[in-house]
């Protein structure tokens, strides 16, 4: 049984809004410092890439891995909460 964080229950319960990056879960404030250095300072934002994939989490995984250093664990955190998060509000 796969368990998830308060961060990201929190995440995926409610509307998206103008959450900071650091607001995903897997996003702490180092990975949320490098990805706002590349334009990617809001939650809605990294949404913005994860729909451009195509919502496809492996490739959003990858992408995240590359752009902002993140590890399996994180970037996979990241894309769960995104794909939770599109299921319920899209």
């Amino acid at each position: 049984m796969s368990t998830t964080s308060q961060k990201h229950r929190d995440f995926v319960g409610e509307p998206m809004g103008d959450k900071p990056v650091t607001a995903l879960s897997g996003i702490g404030e180092v990975l949320g410092k490098k990805l706002e250095e590349q334009g990617f300072d809001k939650a809605f934002v990294v949404l913005g890439q994860f729909l451009l994939l195509k919502k496809d989490s492996e490739m959003f995984v990858e992408w995240l891995k590359d752009a902002s250093g993140a590890n399996s664990r994180q970037a996979g955190s990241c894309a769960q909460c995104l794909k939770e998060w599109c299921d319920s509000f899209l």
